[in-house]
């Protein structure tokens, strides 16, 4: 089976063309270090819950949306390479430093999954 990261963070609106940008220009990056597939969705039916959501996770302000991404790896062996890789990669410098990231970094959570069904 494969090996999946998923990521979710606010983006404030005004700067969705800069995370675009970012987003492209890592998810080539990914994909040319051997990931199989890189996607990154803005939110379109996301609504706050009565106890938790994506609003919620990510303390949501007015005038931002939720962006909601996952990449897909071989095994988790090729994802810790691949990772690796591109966090050393020089393309992706200019948001190497928290302050330049379209997004606030500390409100963004992720994490690395085992598929239990896969089709």
């Amino acid at each position: 089976m494969s090996y999946v990261d998923g990521f979710v963070c606010p983006v404030p609106e005004d700067k969705l063309g800069e995370y675009r940008r970012m987003a492209r220009k890592a998810g080539k990056i990914w994909m040319e270090l051997g990931a199989l597939s890189y996607h990154e969705c803005v939110a379109d039916d996301v609504k706050p819950g009565k106890v938790t959501s994506f609003p919620q996770a990510v303390k949501l302000k007015p005038g931002e949306v939720v962006v909601f991404s996952w990449i897909v790896y071989k095994n988790r062996r090729e994802r810790d390479r691949i990772m690796k890789k591109v966090m050393e990669h020089p393309g992706l410098a200019e948001w190497s430093d928290p302050k330049n990231l379209p997004f606030d970094g500390k409100r963004m959570f992720f994490g690395g999954f085992k598929p239990i069904v896969e089709y």
